[in-house]
């Protein structure tokens, strides 16, 4: 019964960067956008917060307020600064959606291996990575989730990710605004003969969704990893939100079941007495769902199901 009830609670701490990233993109492709980056943003935004983590920390100051306060603002900024990239480059510049977002996924990572590499040698440290000590048991204390027999202690960040998709998913549903917003996504060219400012939408929708999607990278270096940033440690959980979102069938409070469904795929094959040759193949199972779950949505066609007719397409005002 423990082994159990570790891995579920290993399988919510897994799924709770995945939930953020989900829930941002989400957002962002309900107006219309493909953001392909969002990987990217996760990565800028967990170095972001590093970094403001670590000056924090190399200051002396032992306040538990701002030791999370500050590694958070710096999070929301450098992920706002990266969406606002993007939505320069695709909304006004109208540059190609795919090809941009996996641009910025590209820029993102390298970023951060940068950035986090320099920090690694401002420590002198004989060990291949930079520990956040002080601000990883602040966040930790927060509002502590687990225990230390089973899986550990975490803080407020995983409550936060099911609050966002929460309010996300009320205000698509529920607000004017979200009404708006997804009719945009549908036909931004109705939208806009109806008054609604698309432009303005699709910036705000695009921020929005890269902050929230950043707070899932800020979660994994400050409570997942306990402070611990190693390049390239982030692996591929910004692939598996946006594939999430697919799963969720562009449903923010079905991205919360997703994201811990997903997380305790991820982790399976650390809990079945699987071969070495099998393990491989068991890594593959959260892809391999998302794959049939895409074909029965398509079989069905069922409307509320697919994603927003406009989703990719960038929107010319002069050729409406």
């Amino acid at each position: 019964m423990e082994k159990v009830l570790l891995f579920l609670i290993r399988a919510v701490l897994q799924g709770t960067p995945l939930l953020y990233g989900a829930t941002g993109e989400i957002l962002t492709e309900k107006a219309g956008n493909l953001n392909l980056g969002i990987p990217g943003i996760m990565y800028v935004g967990a170095i972001s917060g590093v970094i403001g983590g670590f000056f924090y920390q190399t200051s002396g100051s032992v306040n538990p307020f701002l030791a999370i306060l500050i590694p958070l603002l710096s999070c929301l900024l450098g992920s706002l600064l990266t969406s606002l990239l993007y939505s320069f480059l695709t909304v006004t510049l109208r540059a190609n959606q795919n090809v941009t977002g996996l641009a910025l996924t590209t820029f993102g990572v390298g970023f951060g291996n940068f950035f986090g590499g320099s920090l690694i040698k401002l420590t002198n440290s004989s060990t291949p990575y930079l520990a956040l000590t002080k601000i990883s048991k602040a966040y930790q204390n927060f509002l502590p989730f687990g225990n230390q027999q089973l899986g550990g202690q975490h803080g407020f960040l995983i409550y936060l990710a099911v609050v966002l998709a929460l309010i996300v998913s009320f205000v698509m549903k529920r607000t004017r605004v979200g009404l708006q917003l997804r009719s945009i996504g549908e036909s931004p060219a109705t939208a806009d003969a109806a008054g609604i400012n698309v432009t303005r939408y699709k910036y705000l929708s695009t921020c929005l969704g890269g902050m929230i999607a950043g707070l899932g990278g800020l979660y994994y270096i400050m409570d997942y990893s306990n402070g611990v940033w190693q390049n390239d440690g982030f692996g591929d959980r910004g692939w598996l939100a946006i594939a999430i979102v697919i799963f969720a069938v562009w449903r923010p409070h079905f991205a919360i079941v997703g994201s811990y469904l997903f997380g305790g795929l991820y982790i399976m094959y650390n809990y079945l007495n699987a071969s070495m040759q099998v393990q491989p193949l068991l890594q593959m199972l959260p892809y391999v769902v998302t794959i049939i779950v895409l074909i029965f949505v398509s079989v069905r066609k069922k409307r509320e199901n697919l994603p927003p007719a406009a989703l990719g397409l960038s929107y010319f005002r002069e050729d409406r």
